[in-house]
């Protein structure tokens, strides 16, 4: 049983740990064209994030997502792995990745410990993946899929975010390319984070909109499957893979919420759609080894975790970048 339990009695079981706010490609909906990001001593260094992965796990977590940016273009990120890995009470190890980088470091990650991944791919169509990342490339990705597969993992899930008038069309295809490798896959709303040009022009695509799409190839049944995310799970009748879809517009999870994140910055922040955070950073550095004080400062922020968010898909309230939250 967690420590971790907020003001409305939910359980934080779940921590999202960001290892850095960088990233090779500049997607449309997590960037701007140019960010500006962090200088190197304002980072949290591999024993500073570890640290803090111990204090969490001490206090219940059992699960632990290391996010970006992009987590892969942080070289230490293996040996990070490795110090997770030997937490006590820490059940689930896993990460989310563009995939840009894992025809390098797939092996060396699940040798590493690295337990399950989730791969952000939004089109199968290249030159429209060049555009929605701004400078990526989808075979550098797709590859990188399949190095996965091949270094072993068992638990690999698609991300993609569903743009109207954009990637909307290729729903389908994105089920079949995850049918044929039998990897899961979840559709997620676009969350307003960030004030961006882009984001001006009436994009969003609704979960119940992408839902419709699959039905009339694939009826969907509602699954028991839960992975501790927010993502509601479908199945296919001929198929084992799961379709999951991530609301947090149109279908709210607030109230089942158990996950916080720790930004690359050392902010903890409480709510995706909320701007209070907890700087544990300045307790890490100002008291190296106290870990009852980290405890302590963890505990007592809990209780600040706001009941729910507040989205509006027509306006920003978020000022901070995805990159800089933590996937």
């Amino acid at each position: 049983m967690s420590l971790l339990v907020d003001a409305f009695g939910r359980e934080v079981e779940y921590l999202r740990l960001s290892v850095t706010d960088r990233c090779d490609f500049r997607c449309v909906y997590c960037m701007t064209e140019d960010p500006c990001f962090l200088p190197r001593e304002a980072v949290l260094n591999l024993e500073e994030l570890a640290w803090i992965a111990q204090a969490f796990t001490e206090l219940g977590v059992t699960k632990i997502r290391l996010t970006g940016g992009e987590p892969l273009v942080r070289t230490d990120c293996d040996e990070l792995v490795k110090l997770l890995g030997k937490l006590p009470g820490l059940k689930d190890l896993s990460m989310t990745t563009n995939g840009s980088r894992l025809t390098k470091f797939a092996k060396p990650m699940f040798d590493a410990g690295l337990k399950r991944l989730n791969i952000s791919l939004d089109t199968l169509n290249p030159k429209l993946f060049t555009q929605l990342t701004r400078n990526g490339k989808l075979e550098r990705v797709v590859e990188g899929i399949d190095a996965a597969i091949a270094a072993g993992f068992k638990h690999i899930k698609i991300n993609a975010v569903i743009l109207k008038q954009q990637n909307d069309h290729e729903v389908l295809d994105l089920v079949e390319f995850c049918r044929n490798r039998a990897l899961d896959i979840a559709f997620i709303e676009e969350m307003p984070l960030g004030e961006m040009d882009e984001r001006k022009q009436a994009r969003h695509c609704s979960s119940d909109e992408v839902k419709a799409i699959i039905n009339t190839r694939y009826p969907l049944a509602l699954s028991n499957k839960r992975t501790g995310g927010p993502a509601r799970y479908y199945t296919m009748a001929d198929s084992p893979v799961h379709i999951g879809f991530i609301s947090p517009h149109s279908h709210n999870f607030c109230h089942e919420c158990n996950r916080v994140r720790v930004t690359v910055e050392g902010q903890l922040l409480l709510c995706l759609g909320n701007e209070h955070s907890i700087d544990l950073k300045s307790i890490v550095r100002e008291f190296p080894g106290d870990i009852e004080r980290l405890k302590t400062t963890i505990l007592q922020g809990i209780h600040y975790k706001p009941k729910q968010h507040e989205f509006d898909k027509n306006g920003v309230q978020i000022l901070r970048f995805m990159n800089a939250t933590g996937g």
